[in-house]
């Protein structure tokens, strides 16, 4: 039987192709619908956004942003989700500092005509060190950055993170926790503590990938979310 999404929620500055991979390989058996989270300033607005197109019950997967965005959406329509899949990202909330390091990244992606290569220097802290130079990959990146633009960037820079571990320690649905094996932004290990809080999580470390797993290492993520999708409760 085909599951359906309301969307693979994209995480910050990315769009439906992060996505083009896993949307294709897993056509057989989910109806996949990538979410827009562009417009939102909170992740209480982002969620609303989402729920709003989504069928009564449903699988959920978030991407970095997104995973906080999903998690969001457990937190008020938990009897909705279906399972849910957190894919590099965290549950935790903002630093106390971290809004002075948001304003610095702002005001860089505002500077006038540096976007482009202020998008190029995320990509070193993004992949593993293996794609630093492969084409392919940096360029459906950049075609991501160049689509939505600063705008967007600082809207989403600018979303307070929450803190989400209530969250998936109520969640009784099968859960799929899964990060890069060189992912610097969302480490792991920290991965590892949100699988060990979840009540029925499997944890999965894509090997040969960053932070930007589903375009590093297709193959391996869209083998993960179809193992999470075909899992009986």
């Amino acid at each position: 039987m085909r599951s359906r999404f309301p969307g693979l929620i994209p995480g910050l500055l990315n769009d439906a192709e992060l996505w083009r991979d896993q949307v294709a390989a897993l056509s057989d058996v989910a109806d996949c619908r990538v979410a827009d989270i562009t417009s939102g300033r909170s992740l209480e607005e982002m969620a609303e956004g989402v729920l709003a197109v989504a069928p009564g019950r449903f699988a959920l997967a978030g991407f970095s942003l997104g995973g906080y965005v999903a998690v969001e959406m457990a937190r008020v329509a938990p009897d909705r989700i279906d399972r849910l899949a957190l894919l590099d990202t965290s549950i935790n909330a903002d630093a106390a500092d971290r809004g002075v390091a948001r304003s610095a990244l702002n005001k860089g992606a505002r500077a006038s005509g540096k976007f482009h290569g202020f998008g190029d220097r995320l990509l070193k802290t993004d992949l593993a060190e293996s794609h630093l130079e492969d084409e392919e990959i940096i360029s459906r990146i950049r075609g991501m950055t160049e689509r939505l633009g600063p705008d967007v960037f600082v809207r989403q820079n600018s979303v307070e993170r929450k803190d989400g571990a209530d969250v998936l320690k109520a969640l009784r649905c099968p859960v799929l926790i899964l990060a890069g094996e060189f992912d610097a932004l969302t480490p792991f290990r920290d991965h590892e503590a949100m699988a060990a809080i979840a009540s029925n999580a499997k944890l999965v470390s894509i090997p040969d990938a960053g932070q930007m797993t589903p375009i590093e290492n297709p193959t391996a993520v869209s083998a993960a979310l179809r193992e999470w999708l075909e899992e009986s409760r």
